[in-house]
């Protein structure tokens, strides 16, 4: 299979998350920068273009997740995947708290809001913002 990515199976992938980054779950009309699909499994590390292992990434979550499958915790020698938006469901991963700090609730949770930096101060600012509008909401799914 190739490594590209169709504009039909993207169409599919935008509409399937909704329009939200499945990572941080920003809507992605709200970003600067736009959406990305992302492999969940990197094609370097033999995932596939296929739906199954594809997902709607803003961009700060795609750059920063990269080709990387997962992490270690801090303090530990373990390590731990990150969260697998065709497998696992958000809220019992993360929550978001009234100053807009996505919070992690799982080892899994630790690890992606870590790496993908989802509380940098910019991160943070942008969703409080979205908070404020309406656009963004404390009571993910």
């Amino acid at each position: 299979m190739s490594r590209r990515v169709s504009e039909s199976l993207s169409a599919v992938v935008v509409v399937r998350a909704g329009g939200l980054c499945e990572y941080c779950r920003i809507s992605i009309n709200d970003t600067y920068f736009g959406g990305e699909i992302d492999h969940i499994r990197s094609i370097k590390h033999g995932g596939l273009s296929e739906l199954s292992n594809l997902a709607l990434a803003c961009q700060p979550c795609n750059r920063n997740k990269g080709s990387d499958l997962g992490s270690y915790p801090l303090g530990s020698v373990n390590l731990v995947r990150f969260f697998d938006p065709r497998q696992d469901i958000w809220g019992e991963h993360f929550t978001v708290a009234t100053d807009a700090e996505i919070l992690p609730l799982t080892k899994i949770g630790e690890v992606t809001a870590a790496i993908f930096r989802f509380n940098d101060y910019e991160r943070l600012v942008e969703r409080f913002g979205l908070i404020e509008l309406t656009h963004y909401s404390i009571d993910q799914q």
